[in-house]
């Protein structure tokens, strides 16, 4: 490229499209590319018009969403360099690693963002031949993982992996190396179980030390994470003095793992626990009122001519007076009371530290929303329901008591007239 014969100083397009590395002007509030140089296109394989139509997050693989861009935009304007390991996506499919410098600066009243960005594919792979074999090993172990750590017990001191980092959206120049840092990162809920799991493993309880928890992001957010290590070095008098470990994003897999229980623990129609979901709970406060010597009542709900419905107007009306039966039902329950699917058209109530005189006061609650429900809109005329009532400790200690003598109830309240409610009979200890 010819340079201008006159005397002036090359302009500043031309200074920067000779640069070597990309530079980038960014919108801080959008993300926007506003403009870049030749490098930072044709690094890329793009035309000039077509990265204009990108932004950080669209180019950056390693940014999620606005509101972590919000974040490192903060983190730009206070300091006077920012500095972001990362990765810059190719036209075609992949990406390269990059360092980029990024500072900001006002002009006519609004703020930019100017980013530089430097390739460093090259530089990587020279590290790594230059390393000594445990140095390698070390890199290829932190280059499998999401993250590596290596805690100094005595002082606190913790080294966080430039992987870690950029895992919860940090640059490499940011989380303080200290063990407040993780500490202070951890989910409430599992910071006890994870300490203890830790201090096991100092003590010599555990070989090592393992655990899944949850740990805070840039964003507030959360990520689910796997986190394995061990005592690598100790002092003199055999305390440890350094423990390593590696960290693993696990998020995708939890969830997963969340929907699949989900999907077990209800039923598919109501959305309502299933059965099985439900004889864990009911077993568990069974335990609960025989150890405090509170009262606990049990209730089989079942839908009157239920049958009739199903022959009338077939079985996906059926399916549709299930659900609208299961949402009064729930709605008209207390928080502390659980409901589930038995079966057909029977469903379970658990009333955990209720006495009979609550009991009537809440079936009769449940009558009347049935009576008032407008059923108009599955095309079908009111539906009641009938409800059979055993309490723990007067009719039984047991589930298997208290779920025959319910149900015995139900039997009789629709042999007697339908839409009320019968209390089970007599005490099951009663020869």
């Amino acid at each position: 490229m010819n340079l201008p014969s006159t005397p002036h100083e090359p302009t500043l397009e031309i200074l920067f499209d000779n640069m070597a590395d990309a530079a980038y002007l960014i919108d801080p509030k959008t993300s926007n590319i506003i403009w870049c140089n030749r490098a930072g296109y044709e690094d890329l394989g793009f035309e000039k018009n077509e990265i204009l139509n990108h932004s950080v997050l669209s180019l950056q693989k390693d940014l999620q969403g606005l509101p972590q861009w919000d974040e490192v935009v903060k983190a730009i304007i206070n300091c006077e360099t920012f500095t972001f390991i990362g990765r810059h996506a190719l036209k075609e499919g992949g990406d390269i690693a990059v360092e980029v410098n990024t500072t900001h600066f006002e002009h006519q009243g609004q703020t930019y963002c100017l980013s530089v960005a430097r390739n460093i594919n090259k530089r990587l792979a020279m590290e790594q031949e230059l390393q000594s074999r445990n140095h390698r090993i070390w890199f290829a172990l932190n280059e499998a993982t999401d993250g590596m750590w290596e805690w100094e017990v005595e002082t606190g001191h913790v080294f966080f992996s430039p992987q870690l980092k950029r895992m919860l959206g940090y640059g490499p120049d940011e989380m303080k190396p200290e063990v407040n840092t993780w500490i202070h990162n951890i989910h409430p809920d599992d910071l006890d179980r994870v300490a203890q799991i830790l201090e096991d493993h100092l003590q010599g309880k555990l070989s090592s030390y393992e655990a899944e928890y949850r740990l805070k992001n840039r964003n507030g957010h959360y990520l689910w994470v796997h986190d394995k290590g061990k005592i690598c070095e100790r002092d003199e008098q055999g305390n440890p003095t350094y423990v390593v470990g590696m960290v693993e994003n696990i998020s995708e897999r939890k969830q997963l793992q969340f929907q699949l229980e989900e999907l077990a623990a209800n039923d598919v129609l109501t959305q309502l626990p299933n059965r099985r979901e439900g004889e864990i709970q009911v077993h568990q406060q069974l335990e609960v009122s025989k150890r405090s010597g509170r009262p606990m009542c049990l209730a089989v709900v079942d839908f009157d001519d239920f049958k009739r419905i199903n022959d009338l107007y077939g079985h996906q009306k059926g399916d549709e007076v299930l659900v609208f039966g299961a949402q009064l039902l729930r709605s008209t329950l207390r928080k502390s009371d659980f409901v589930y699917r038995w079966g057909g058209e029977e469903f379970v109530i658990l009333f955990p530290d209720t006495d009979l005189e609550q009991i009537e006061y809440i079936t009769d609650k449940i009558h009347k929303v049935f009576s008032d429900a407008d059923w108009s809109g599955i095309n079908i005329p009111a539906l009641t329901v009938s409800i059979g009532i055993a309490c723990c400790p007067n009719h039984g200690e047991d589930f298997e008591t208290l779920i025959k003598q319910a149900d015995t109830a139900v039997y009789t309240a629709k042999e007697q007239g339908r839409n009320q409610t019968i209390f089970a009979a007599s005490p099951a200890n009663t020869n």
